[in-house]
């Protein structure tokens, strides 16, 4: 990976307020759901600093679409 690529990767970092931001959620509901493990949304930890990557984001939305009052 080119030090560019580290670069524009790290712009794409959120902190869990941008993050629940979003999502429409509350960055409480984002540290109930990370620490409960209640869905498998993807973080990275920095130090102590919780972070999430914009495209895991997204990709966990789209995987939450459904054509039907169904769950599954």
């Amino acid at each position: 990976m080119s030090l560019q690529e580290i670069i524009e990767a790290g712009r794409d970092l959120l902190d869990e307020q941008a993050a629940a931001a979003f999502l429409d959620v509350s960055p409480g509901t984002l540290s109930v759901w990370r620490s409960t493990g209640r869905y498998a949304l993807p973080f990275v930890k920095v130090g102590r600093k919780v972070r999430y990557r914009r495209a895991d984001l997204a990709e966990w939305l789209e995987s939450r679409a459904r054509m039907s009052g169904a769950t599954q």
